[in-house]
């Protein structure tokens, strides 16, 4: 049986500006930016969090939410989700984006999530081989 747990929650922001995106939700949810984590590059910056990560993502969609479920079987963690109702949404590198059984339809949607392989560790708790130090 493969593993999946919620790894994290990301905040889609549609701006320019991905850090005074996460200025405003580091102030909303009461925690700092923190630019050293591995995960702050690019689209992204971390906020400091007890376990598990709450990143804010520069995207060109709408702003809303969505989860990521981290997995070790990206392929049986899809097929369990699609009997739960979900819906194959797209294929990326290294996560599957679905659709939540809500009744929402895709582009309105702000129920979707991603199936994905952690990048920094593992269901088991030992890190990731493409692991970002």
């Amino acid at each position: 049986m493969h593993r999946s747990r919620l790894c994290a929650l990301l905040i889609d922001c549609k701006t320019s500006d991905v850090d005074e995106a996460a200025r405003f939700w580091a102030k909303a949810v009461g925690r700092p930016v923190d630019l050293k984590h591995w995960g702050s590059r690019s689209n992204y910056r971390m906020l400091e969090t007890p376990p598990g990560d709450v990143q804010i993502q520069r995207v060109e969609h709408d702003s809303r939410a969505h989860l990521d479920i981290e997995t070790d079987d990206i392929s049986a963690e899809v097929a369990r989700l699609e009997k739960l109702g979900a819906g194959l949404v797209e294929r990326a590198e290294r996560w599957v984006v679905m659709q939540a059984s809500t009744g929402q339809r895709r582009p309105r949607s702000d129920h979707d999530f991603c199936a994905n392989r952690s990048l920094q560790t593992k269901c088991d708790g030992s890190r990731s081989p493409d692991a970002r130090s």
